[in-house]
């Protein structure tokens, strides 16, 4: 299950947290990864953690909101293994404010991350996995961090909800686009998992209700299957939807939520 053996994987994000995972976890299943971050020293580490367990792995430095520093990103990786097979749509943020609050600036510095860096990166990556998608047995995949915001609603989490409903749709129309180059896309849809964002989400919260502990037992309460999630949660469900096993999925949101939008 979850073969990655010969597939070269670009994930954008991927210092830390669940990028970090899913790099680990694509090269335990036999890729090689490029880890593109903003974060040097973590993205550094991270790499080399996956070089010291014997898989190939490289770091290079990325801004997803410039595109130059993007092909500039994926020129390294396809220079260093020769080409792409998956990538993953990882480098995200997220703030809390509501629409009276929130500024034209903070409304587009999230669009930027959020909406331009999964545009920037499939444009990017786009011809380097449509060259080796044509030989490949199954093609080619891509995968978008979406989130449980990009299908339900929260009040104060707007421009949050707007960039992730956008990957969500723009997922789906890629799907259709990229179906004649053998190119899969799908879009994955988390809860809350433990990561820096999260620990963000709580502190932010803290204020309105008092303490972390009460916004913790909160968030808890609200996935059904009566946790937080892992980052190892969601990097199983990245690697599935690289590896050849999600073959005939194309268009999908794969929810990862403990059960939180089944209520």
């Amino acid at each position: 299950m979850n073969n990655m053996d010969g597939k070269i994987a670009f994930i954008s994000g991927g210092a830390r947290g669940l990028g970090a995972e899913t790099a680990r976890m694509m090269a335990a299943c036999g890729a090689r990864v490029i880890i593109g971050d903003l974060l040097d020293d973590a993205g550094h580490a991270t790499a080399e953690g996956i070089i010291n367990k014997g898989g190939g792995a490289l770091y290079t430095h990325l801004d997803v909101t410039a595109e130059e520093s993007w092909q500039a990103a994926v020129k390294a990786g396809v220079d260093k293994f020769g080409g792409l097979d998956v990538l993953v749509n990882n480098a995200g943020i997220f703030f809390m404010k509501s629409t009276e609050d929130m500024t034209l600036a903070d409304w587009r510095r999230m669009c930027a991350v959020n909406l331009d860096g999964v545009f920037l990166g499939t444009k990017t990556a786009l011809p380097h996995l449509k060259a080796r998608a044509a030989k490949a047995p199954v093609g080619g995949s891509i995968i978008n961090l979406s989130s449980i915001a990009g299908i339900i609603g929260i009040a104060n989490f707007t421009a949050y909800h707007m960039s992730k409903g956008g990957v969500r749709i723009y997922t789906k129309a890629c799907a259709i686009e990229f179906a004649p180059y053998r190119i899969r896309v799908n879009s994955i849809h988390p809860g809350l998992i433990e990561t820096d964002m999260a620990k963000q989400v709580v502190t932010e919260l803290s204020g309105a209700m008092g303490s972390d502990n009460a916004v913790r037992d909160m968030f808890v309460q609200s996935h059904p299957i009566g946790r937080i999630g892992e980052p190892k949660d969601i990097a199983n469900g990245i690697t599935f939807l690289a590896s050849d096993d999600s073959a005939f999925m194309t268009g999908s949101e794969l929810v990862v939520d403990g059960g939180w939008t089944a209520q």
